[in-house]
């Protein structure tokens, strides 16, 4: 699955590229503002942080939401307390765009993640030319070599990488990286199947000023205080969020993580 989920969304790449050639990308990429800086909006903090994702299906879900209106949407979770807010642009099964980034990149003040299934220079390049602050990285999807190219590209255009991980030899690719923010997906992206656990096996891996976030399996409150017990500094989460009030949602989870840290507080006093 991530194979072809990969392999199709480079060739929807080269589709663009032929409308676009690189150089004239390029010129679109340097010319943007600034991007925001992720690392320091998602640093760790004495409660959990969240990314929120505008996310209309996906393989494992089928149709979400329609999300008519993706900045509007965006907008919503800045007001309810996102730290930064996640776009899927993949098209042939997660019903995104490059244009639904954009649009977000204009509604909201957060940092701005291209999720995707990245693997090319010019992907990096389309990132930073929609407005994207974060360009997602998934290891198990690429090569050494090839990971350590786009992940040097997204920093040297002023992006931050979240390079994704899904095994304990994952994580330390992701070390050896260098990378700053590192995600663990609870979901098994050959079978889709999820373990809530993993994050916190993998989690001790990774080095102390890594910026840690668990991915998937995040449907209830309970679910933000399990992540944040095992570790994490940020919690990524689409579908709760997409189904359901966006701003009730994200409070309940906020809210979820304070009293957590409230009650651990107090066992430890």
């Amino acid at each position: 699955m991530l194979a072809d989920l990969t392999a199709g969304a480079v060739a929807d790449a080269e589709a663009r590229r032929l409308e676009r050639p690189f150089a004239s990308l390029e010129k679109v990429a340097l010319a943007r503002p600034s991007a925001v800086d992720a690392l320091a909006a998602l640093a760790p903090a004495d409660r959990v942080k969240i990314i929120a994702e505008v996310k209309r299906a996906s393989p494992s879900r089928g149709d979400l939401a329609a999300i008519p209106d993706p900045a509007h949407q965006a907008s919503l979770y800045e007001t309810g307390g996102a730290s930064a807010i996640s776009v899927l642009t993949e098209a042939r099964r997660f019903k995104g765009s490059l244009a639904d980034l954009e649009a977000v990149r204009e509604a909201v003040r957060v940092p701005v993640l291209r999720k995707d299934f990245i693997a090319t220079e010019y992907q990096v390049l389309e990132a930073r030319a929609a407005g994207a602050d974060l360009v997602l990285l998934i290891v198990a999807a690429l090569e050494q070599d090839l990971l350590h190219r786009l992940h040097d590209l997204t920093v040297q255009l002023g992006m931050t990488p979240l390079v994704e991980t899904h095994s304990a030899a994952e994580v330390d690719r992701a070390a050896d990286l260098g990378a700053r923010l590192v995600g663990v997906n609870a979901r098994d992206l050959s079978t889709f199947e999820l373990d809530k656990d993993l994050f916190g096996r993998l989690a001790p891996r990774l080095p102390a000023d890594v910026v840690k976030i668990a991915e998937s399996a995040v449907l209830a409150p309970a679910d933000v205080a399990h992540y944040r017990r095992a570790g994490a500094d940020v919690v990524l989460v689409g579908e709760a969020l997409v189904t359901g009030d966006p701003v009730a949602t994200l409070t309940a989870f906020l809210q979820a993580d304070a009293a957590e840290s409230s009650s651990t507080e107090r066992s430890g006093a």
